[in-house]
Protein backbone atom coordinates (compact mmCIF):
# COMPACT_ATOMS: atom_id res chain seq x y z
CA UNK A 1 0.00 0.00 0.00
CA UNK A 2 2.81 2.32 0.45
CA UNK A 3 4.03 1.76 -2.48
CA UNK A 4 1.25 2.14 -4.30
CA UNK A 5 0.62 5.78 -2.78
CA UNK A 6 4.11 6.97 -3.42
CA UNK A 7 4.18 6.29 -6.97
CA UNK A 8 0.92 8.05 -7.35
CA UNK A 9 2.24 10.96 -5.61
CA UNK A 10 5.19 10.78 -8.19
CA UNK A 11 2.42 10.27 -11.14
CA UNK A 12 0.37 13.62 -10.11
CA UNK A 13 3.79 15.35 -9.00
CA UNK A 14 4.64 14.67 -13.03
CA UNK A 15 1.04 15.71 -14.15
CA UNK A 16 1.13 19.05 -11.64
CA UNK A 17 5.27 19.79 -13.36
CA UNK A 18 3.53 18.63 -17.00
CA UNK A 19 0.75 21.39 -16.64
CA UNK A 20 2.51 23.94 -15.84
CA UNK A 21 5.23 23.61 -18.18
CA UNK A 22 2.27 23.78 -20.69
CA UNK A 23 1.15 27.24 -19.02
CA UNK A 24 4.54 28.48 -19.14
CA UNK A 25 4.27 27.07 -23.56
CA UNK A 26 1.57 29.53 -23.32
CA UNK A 27 2.41 32.77 -22.34
CA UNK A 28 5.33 31.90 -24.09
CA UNK A 29 3.38 31.50 -27.30
CA UNK A 30 1.15 34.76 -26.48
CA UNK A 31 4.15 36.94 -25.99
CA UNK A 32 5.25 36.06 -28.95
CA UNK A 33 2.11 36.49 -31.46
CA UNK A 34 0.62 38.79 -29.00
CA UNK A 35 -1.06 40.52 -31.82
CA UNK A 36 -2.64 37.38 -33.13
CA UNK A 37 -3.61 35.44 -30.24
CA UNK A 38 -5.23 38.90 -28.59
CA UNK A 39 -8.80 37.54 -29.92
CA UNK A 40 -7.99 34.11 -28.98
CA UNK A 41 -7.38 35.16 -25.12
CA UNK A 42 -9.48 38.00 -24.48
CA UNK A 43 -13.63 36.67 -23.33
CA UNK A 44 -16.43 38.61 -23.05
CA UNK A 45 -19.05 37.67 -20.87
CA UNK A 46 -22.78 39.39 -20.65
CA UNK A 47 -24.18 41.36 -17.45
CA UNK A 48 -26.59 38.33 -16.62
CA UNK A 49 -23.79 35.39 -17.62
CA UNK A 50 -20.48 34.08 -15.44
CA UNK A 51 -17.52 32.10 -16.99
CA UNK A 52 -16.46 29.25 -15.11
CA UNK A 53 -12.51 28.98 -16.61
CA UNK A 54 -10.72 25.06 -16.45
CA UNK A 55 -7.60 25.19 -16.47
CA UNK A 56 -5.88 21.88 -17.15
CA UNK A 57 -9.09 20.41 -16.07
CA UNK A 58 -9.13 22.50 -12.31
CA UNK A 59 -11.13 25.16 -12.05
CA UNK A 60 -9.57 28.64 -11.67
CA UNK A 61 -9.47 30.56 -7.92
CA UNK A 62 -12.61 28.38 -7.60
CA UNK A 63 -14.82 31.15 -8.64
CA UNK A 64 -16.83 32.58 -11.74
CA UNK A 65 -15.30 35.50 -14.25
CA UNK A 66 -17.49 38.21 -15.25
CA UNK A 67 -19.22 40.14 -16.35
CA UNK A 68 -16.96 42.16 -18.57
CA UNK A 69 -13.41 41.13 -20.25
CA UNK A 70 -11.97 38.23 -18.68
CA UNK A 71 -8.55 36.21 -20.16
CA UNK A 72 -8.09 32.44 -21.09
CA UNK A 73 -4.69 30.88 -21.93
CA UNK A 74 -5.11 29.20 -25.48
CA UNK A 75 -4.01 25.88 -24.84
CA UNK A 76 -4.44 25.16 -21.22
CA UNK A 77 -7.77 26.95 -20.97
CA UNK A 78 -11.32 26.32 -21.49
CA UNK A 79 -14.61 27.60 -19.97
CA UNK A 80 -18.08 27.11 -19.57
CA UNK A 81 -20.91 29.96 -20.03
CA UNK A 82 -23.89 30.14 -17.25
CA UNK A 83 -26.82 31.88 -17.27
CA UNK A 84 -28.11 33.72 -13.99
CA UNK A 85 -31.47 34.83 -15.18
CA UNK A 86 -34.33 33.30 -14.12
CA UNK A 87 -35.56 30.57 -16.00
CA UNK A 88 -39.27 29.20 -16.36
CA UNK A 89 -40.46 25.46 -17.70
CA UNK A 90 -43.90 23.95 -17.91
CA UNK A 91 -44.32 20.69 -15.70
CA UNK A 92 -45.64 18.39 -18.40
CA UNK A 93 -49.30 17.09 -17.34
CA UNK A 94 -48.97 13.88 -14.98
CA UNK A 95 -51.20 11.59 -14.25
CA UNK A 96 -51.44 11.18 -10.42
CA UNK A 97 -53.38 9.18 -8.47
CA UNK A 98 -54.59 10.74 -5.51
CA UNK A 99 -54.85 9.94 -1.52
CA UNK A 100 -58.59 9.18 -2.38
CA UNK A 101 -57.68 6.80 -5.23
CA UNK A 102 -59.20 8.94 -7.90
CA UNK A 103 -57.19 9.52 -11.22
CA UNK A 104 -56.31 13.13 -12.07
CA UNK A 105 -54.33 15.19 -14.68
CA UNK A 106 -51.98 17.95 -13.39
CA UNK A 107 -49.78 20.65 -15.00
CA UNK A 108 -47.65 23.42 -13.14
CA UNK A 109 -44.87 25.87 -14.05
CA UNK A 110 -41.74 26.25 -12.29
CA UNK A 111 -39.06 29.24 -11.98
CA UNK A 112 -35.51 29.07 -10.68
CA UNK A 113 -32.51 30.38 -11.21
CA UNK A 114 -28.75 29.43 -10.99
CA UNK A 115 -27.29 31.76 -8.11
CA UNK A 116 -24.02 29.20 -7.79
CA UNK A 117 -22.27 28.92 -11.44
CA UNK A 118 -19.25 26.45 -9.69
CA UNK A 119 -22.09 24.08 -8.24
CA UNK A 120 -24.17 24.03 -11.44
CA UNK A 121 -21.14 23.34 -13.72
CA UNK A 122 -19.30 20.94 -11.44
CA UNK A 123 -21.69 19.01 -9.59
CA UNK A 124 -23.85 18.20 -11.89
CA UNK A 125 -24.14 17.44 -16.19
CA UNK A 126 -27.22 19.17 -17.51
CA UNK A 127 -28.77 21.51 -14.53
CA UNK A 128 -31.82 22.52 -16.88
CA UNK A 129 -32.88 19.74 -17.70
CA UNK A 130 -32.38 17.88 -14.12
CA UNK A 131 -34.50 20.17 -12.40
CA UNK A 132 -36.98 19.73 -15.14
CA UNK A 133 -37.14 15.78 -14.41
CA UNK A 134 -37.13 16.52 -10.26
CA UNK A 135 -40.00 18.77 -10.91
CA UNK A 136 -41.78 15.90 -12.35
CA UNK A 137 -41.16 13.53 -9.68
CA UNK A 138 -41.68 16.23 -6.92
CA UNK A 139 -45.02 17.37 -8.55
CA UNK A 140 -45.96 13.29 -8.17
CA UNK A 141 -44.92 12.70 -4.47
CA UNK A 142 -46.48 15.61 -3.10
CA UNK A 143 -49.82 15.68 -5.24
CA UNK A 144 -49.97 11.69 -4.23
CA UNK A 145 -50.42 12.25 -0.60
CA UNK A 146 -53.61 15.20 -0.61
CA UNK A 147 -57.00 14.01 -1.17
CA UNK A 148 -59.04 15.41 -4.26
CA UNK A 149 -60.60 18.26 -2.08
CA UNK A 150 -57.14 19.54 -0.74
CA UNK A 151 -56.18 19.32 -4.47
CA UNK A 152 -58.93 21.76 -5.43
CA UNK A 153 -58.64 24.03 -2.63
CA UNK A 154 -55.56 24.01 -1.27
CA UNK A 155 -52.96 25.24 -4.78
CA UNK A 156 -51.08 27.75 -2.83
CA UNK A 157 -50.26 25.27 -0.11
CA UNK A 158 -49.21 22.63 -2.35
CA UNK A 159 -47.45 25.36 -4.66
CA UNK A 160 -45.18 26.01 -1.44
CA UNK A 161 -44.69 22.50 -0.06
CA UNK A 162 -43.40 21.80 -3.89
CA UNK A 163 -41.05 24.56 -3.71
CA UNK A 164 -39.47 23.89 -0.16
CA UNK A 165 -39.02 20.42 -1.54
CA UNK A 166 -37.07 21.23 -5.02
CA UNK A 167 -35.31 24.28 -3.46
CA UNK A 168 -34.00 21.42 -0.87
CA UNK A 169 -33.14 18.78 -3.59
CA UNK A 170 -31.65 21.71 -6.36
CA UNK A 171 -29.26 23.57 -3.17
CA UNK A 172 -26.17 21.39 -3.91
CA UNK A 173 -26.40 22.12 -7.83
CA UNK A 174 -26.70 25.88 -7.20
CA UNK A 175 -30.10 26.31 -8.08
CA UNK A 176 -32.74 28.38 -6.43
CA UNK A 177 -36.39 27.68 -7.06
CA UNK A 178 -37.84 31.13 -6.79
CA UNK A 179 -41.47 30.24 -7.47
CA UNK A 180 -44.10 27.11 -8.07
CA UNK A 181 -47.37 27.35 -9.42
CA UNK A 182 -50.06 24.58 -9.89
CA UNK A 183 -51.46 25.84 -13.82
CA UNK A 184 -54.73 23.05 -14.08
CA UNK A 185 -56.15 19.82 -12.87
CA UNK A 186 -58.35 17.96 -15.14
CA UNK A 187 -60.82 15.41 -13.95
CA UNK A 188 -62.33 12.69 -15.72
CA UNK A 189 -65.63 13.29 -17.11
CA UNK A 190 -67.81 10.83 -15.28
CA UNK A 191 -66.04 12.66 -12.30
CA UNK A 192 -66.94 16.14 -13.39
CA UNK A 193 -71.28 14.98 -13.76
CA UNK A 194 -70.95 13.56 -10.57
CA UNK A 195 -69.25 16.67 -8.52
CA UNK A 196 -72.08 18.35 -10.77
CA UNK A 197 -75.06 16.68 -9.15
CA UNK A 198 -74.06 16.75 -5.72
CA UNK A 199 -72.90 20.14 -6.21
CA UNK A 200 -76.88 21.01 -7.34
CA UNK A 201 -78.58 18.68 -4.87
CA UNK A 202 -76.36 20.61 -2.31
CA UNK A 203 -77.37 24.32 -3.52
CA UNK A 204 -81.67 22.75 -3.92
CA UNK A 205 -81.32 21.64 -0.20
CA UNK A 206 -79.81 24.93 0.93
CA UNK A 207 -82.37 26.56 -0.86
CA UNK A 208 -85.43 25.01 0.76
CA UNK A 209 -83.60 25.34 4.38
CA UNK A 210 -83.28 29.58 3.68
CA UNK A 211 -86.98 29.33 2.62
CA UNK A 212 -88.22 27.41 5.54
CA UNK A 213 -86.25 29.40 8.12
CA UNK A 214 -88.05 32.83 6.04
CA UNK A 215 -91.39 31.46 6.65
CA UNK A 216 -90.63 30.73 9.97
CA UNK A 217 -89.63 34.04 10.71
CA UNK A 218 -92.39 35.49 9.33
CA UNK A 219 -94.79 33.41 10.96
CA UNK A 220 -92.67 35.16 14.10
CA UNK A 221 -93.21 38.58 13.36
CA UNK A 222 -96.80 38.12 12.18
CA UNK A 223 -97.68 36.59 15.82
CA UNK A 224 -95.87 39.35 17.70
CA UNK A 225 -97.79 42.14 14.90
CA UNK A 226 -101.27 39.92 15.71
CA UNK A 227 -100.55 40.53 19.78
CA UNK A 228 -99.96 44.02 19.58
CA UNK A 229 -103.24 44.53 17.26
CA UNK A 230 -104.99 42.78 19.89
CA UNK A 231 -103.93 44.84 22.78
CA UNK A 232 -104.29 48.44 21.10
CA UNK A 233 -108.01 48.22 18.74
CA UNK A 234 -106.82 51.39 17.06
CA UNK A 235 -104.37 49.73 16.00
CA UNK A 236 -106.28 47.50 13.28
CA UNK A 237 -108.27 50.86 12.27
CA UNK A 238 -104.81 52.63 11.35
CA UNK A 239 -103.47 49.93 9.44
CA UNK A 240 -106.60 49.46 7.47
CA UNK A 241 -105.70 52.98 6.60
CA UNK A 242 -102.46 52.22 5.46
CA UNK A 243 -104.18 49.31 3.29
CA UNK A 244 -106.29 51.63 1.72
CA UNK A 245 -103.48 54.39 0.99
CA UNK A 246 -101.27 51.73 -0.83
CA UNK A 247 -104.34 50.51 -2.66
CA UNK A 248 -105.46 53.53 -4.15
CA UNK A 249 -101.60 55.06 -4.87
CA UNK A 250 -100.67 51.46 -7.00
CA UNK A 251 -104.61 50.79 -9.20
CA UNK A 252 -106.46 54.28 -9.42
CA UNK A 253 -108.91 52.87 -11.02
CA UNK A 254 -110.31 50.72 -8.24
CA UNK A 255 -113.22 51.94 -6.41
CA UNK A 256 -112.90 50.95 -2.61
CA UNK A 257 -116.28 51.61 -0.24
CA UNK A 258 -114.62 51.61 2.91
CA UNK A 259 -117.02 50.00 5.74
CA UNK A 260 -116.69 51.07 9.32
CA UNK A 261 -115.41 48.51 11.53
CA UNK A 262 -118.38 49.05 14.37
CA UNK A 263 -120.96 47.99 11.99
CA UNK A 264 -119.27 44.80 11.66
CA UNK A 265 -118.62 43.93 14.94
CA UNK A 266 -122.39 45.11 16.14
CA UNK A 267 -123.13 42.36 13.77
CA UNK A 268 -120.81 39.89 14.90
CA UNK A 269 -122.52 40.30 18.75
CA UNK A 270 -125.92 39.76 17.06
CA UNK A 271 -125.41 36.34 15.85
Amino acid sequence: TLNFSLSTDKNARRLECFGWLLVIISLLFITLTFPVTLFMCVKIVKEYERAVIFRLGRIVDRKPKGPGLFFVLPCTDNFVKVDLRTVSFDIPPQEILTKDSVTVSVDGVVYFRIHCPISAVANVSNAHTSTRLLAQTTLRNVLGTKNLSELLSDREGISVSMQEALDEATDSWGIKVERVEIKDVKLPQQLQRAMAAEAEASREARAKIIAAEGEMNASRALKEAALVINEAPSALQLRYLQTLNSIAAEKNSTIIFPLPIDMMQSFMQKK
